[in-house]
């Protein structure tokens, strides 16, 4: 199972492997309450500025990120923590639900249900 979650919220038992899927370390939150930071998953620079968690560009943003995510190699890499784990958390710092978390949970359920 995946979830997704804010970073800032209070970790819960049946969260699994914490992975921070966002490009800067959020601020305040301590190492110890993510198990893997994987920035590099996180959209490039050019698109987080871009689209800067505006709605109207959400659809957009999901074409573009699944884009970059399609030839991004840490993709692989995060699917065999996945298949390792029972239970996965995504993990992102925005107040936004317009968000990478969202866009990249549903990018690898479907590569994980083919």
């Amino acid at each position: 199972m995946i979830k997704v979650k804010r970073v800032y919220d209070a970790p819960e038992s049946d969260d699994g492997v914490r992975i921070l899927i966002d490009r800067l370390w959020p601020r305040g939150v301590k190492k110890d309450l993510v198990d893997i930071w994987m920035k590099d998953i996180a959209p490039s620079d050019e698109l987080r500025k871009w689209f800067n968690h505006e709605p109207e560009k959400w659809e957009e943003f999901k074409h573009k990120y699944m884009e970059e995510l399609r030839s991004n190699p840490k993709v692989k890499v995060l699917i065999e923590v996945i298949r390792r784990s029972e239970n996965v958390t995504f993990l992102y710092a925005t107040k936004s639900p317009y968000n990478n978390a969202v866009v990249l949970k549903e990018y690898i359920e479907s590569l994980l249900t083919k």
